[in-house]
């Protein structure tokens, strides 16, 4: 091969209306592709005169290129174990019952069964026994977790497996439910779940290697071409084989939990460290609970709850020493905090560490300190996140999947919930994901969410829920895009196409910037490009 080949793009694609999200004023027709990047953005004309003998040309028939999405909040080995799992997300208990007897039937006595998805506010409102569960299914342990992954159903054979009994203390963080004798009654909520959940057989190292690896496939079928990850050791260990085989097709920043600070600090790993394809985001630290459980920290209790102010999982001066001690180590912190308190603690904490960062002659973008979820601020905090330079780190899906809760639980406080649009304008990075498994992994309805604030089967035109918070498609797509790569510290080469920039992009079937907003959850992706190799291709590209 000669030189000149070298020079030549790999692929060009045109005919098209190519979005670089770059600040042209009108969509390119055409893109070429070099060395896993961006090589040019143009015309046919312009673009097409790059081509070499064997330059791959694909015609798009008008179709629409974006940048590639980035989920900027997802639990990706639990989302591959997901899908294995049995969906208890049914509109009824007795229909989630059905389907976890359904699955016991196929497998031998004592065998786990594990499903994910209930959400008791869709049911009846009451929280499900174990008494439900073991006339169901009385010889298996079973261990379904909520939708928020905060709370665990469990039946009598799983309390049993766990040693749970009456005399059973609640762990540090996490409460066992009871009944009026003192007994387990089934549900288990934070850390308690542990207690079940380490009793179910863990994959082997080998098997969790196959099903993440699988399960980039759907990723790249959403048009994800990037994550950033919050789950623990064994997903880093899978992350960095399939790294080494050469079989990572996404882009990972990996959060390192709070429990493994002091190791950070020790070896000196910093944020950053790595490469395009894996790297170190932050220390990821809990404050709070949920929503969906009630165990989100609040100001004032919950509505008709007067006992409860949710959990607090963190102290504010625990928190402040592990900020404190991970900032002047070269690691951001980025906190789950979900109610008022946990949000304020969080913020006031951050307040006192940009201070100690400033004495050192460190700037805000030296560390990109985050809140993840944001899902509920008290007023006089509203605006605390942009002047602190923290990132919003926030899921538009969850205010559909919440707002009954919430209207229900948080009242007239609802008017400062998934405030993306207050978060926008007070200056803060917004940086958009899923929580998947929590959600669905489609970054096209939280786009959806961002965009409308209605249910998906909502008639067009629709009141949104509290519509001062809607955000443009712009917007959103930023959260999607050039947000998450600034939380990630690759602004500077992601996020955007430009030429030198890396090659990841999506082709999907409809101009999502003309089509009317309630559409938006219909987009399909044709294609996906990362890296400028197609990860996945539909054969109306071919």
């Amino acid at each position: 091969m000669s030189i000149s080949h070298l020079l030549d793009p790999h692929l060009i694609l045109f005919n098209g209306r190519i979005n670089t999200l770059a600040g042209q004023q009108a969509p390119a027709q055409a893109i070429a592709l070099r060395a896993g990047k961006v090589l040019a953005v143009g015309s046919d004309q312009t673009v097409r005169a790059l081509a070499g003998a064997r330059t791959g040309q694909v015609d798009l028939h008008g179709r629409t290129v974006l940048p590639g999405l980035t989920d900027a909040h997802i639990h990706f080995e639990h989302f591959a174990l997901n899908l294995a799992m049995v969906d208890v997300g049914a509109k009824t208990k007795a229909e989630a019952l059905q389907r976890v007897a359904a699955r016991a039937a196929t497998l031998p006595a004592g065998t786990w069964v594990v499903g994910h998805g209930w959400n008791q506010t869709e049911w009846d409102g009451v929280f499900p026994l174990a008494s439900e569960l073991d006339a169901a299914v009385p010889r298996h342990p079973v261990y379904l977790t909520d939708k928020s992954l905060h709370m665990a159903w469990v039946n009598s054979v799983a309390l049993r497996a766990a040693g749970i009994q009456a005399g059973t203390a609640d762990p540090p963080g996490g409460r066992i439910s009871r009944d009026a004798h003192g007994n387990a009654d089934g549900m288990l909520f934070e850390t308690a779940c542990a207690l079940a959940y380490d009793q179910i057989p863990a994959q082997t190292p080998a098997q969790r290697l196959a099903s993440m690896a699988a399960a980039q496939e759907n990723a790249w079928q959403v048009g994800l071409t990037g994550i950033h990850d919050f789950d623990r050791r064994d997903a880093f260990v899978a992350f960095q084989q399939l790294r080494a085989e050469h079989k990572l097709g996404l882009r990972v920043v990996k959060h390192v939990p709070v429990e493994q600070l002091d190791e950070a600090i020790a070896i000196g790993l910093r944020s950053g460290f790595g490469d395009d394809w894996l790297r170190i985001g932050n220390i990821k630290i809990f404050i709070d609970g949920a929503l969906g459980p009630r165990t989100a920290s609040m100001l004032a209790p919950y509505a008709n709850e007067p006992a409860n102010f949710g959990m607090q999982l963190m102290d504010k001066e625990e928190l402040a020493d592990k900020a404190s001690r991970a900032s002047a180590a070269g690691l951001p912190i980025t906190v789950h905090a979900i109610g008022d308190r946990a949000n304020h603690e969080v913020l006031d904490v951050l307040e006192a560490v940009r201070l100690e960062e400033a004495r050192r002659g460190e700037t805000p973008a030296m560390r990109r300190h985050r809140i993840e979820h944001v899902q509920l601020l008290h007023p006089t905090d509203a605006g605390r996140l942009g002047t602190l330079g923290v990132v919003a780190s926030m899921q538009p899906i969850h205010a559909l999947g919440d707002m009954v809760s919430a209207e229900r639980y948080w009242g007239a406080r609802c008017a400062g919930a998934y405030a993306w649009r207050t978060q926008l304008q007070s200056g803060a990075v917004l940086a958009f994901g899923s929580d998947a498994p929590v959600e669905s992994h489609n970054p096209f309805y939280g786009l959806h969410a961002a965009v409308t604030r209605t249910q998906p089967d909502a008639a067009p035109g629709a009141s949104a829920w509290y519509p001062e918070q809607c955000l443009t498609l712009a917007e959103a797509l930023a959260g999607y895009t050039s947000g998450a790569a600034y939380a990630a510290g690759m602004e500077d080469r992601l996020g955007t196409l430009q030429p030198g920039w890396l090659a990841d992009l999506i082709v999907v079937d409809r101009d999502i910037f003309t089509c009317a907003a309630h559409e938006l959850r219909a987009t399909q992706v044709v294609g996906t490009i990362v890296g400028g190799e197609w990860k996945h291709r539909l054969p109306e590209l071919d």
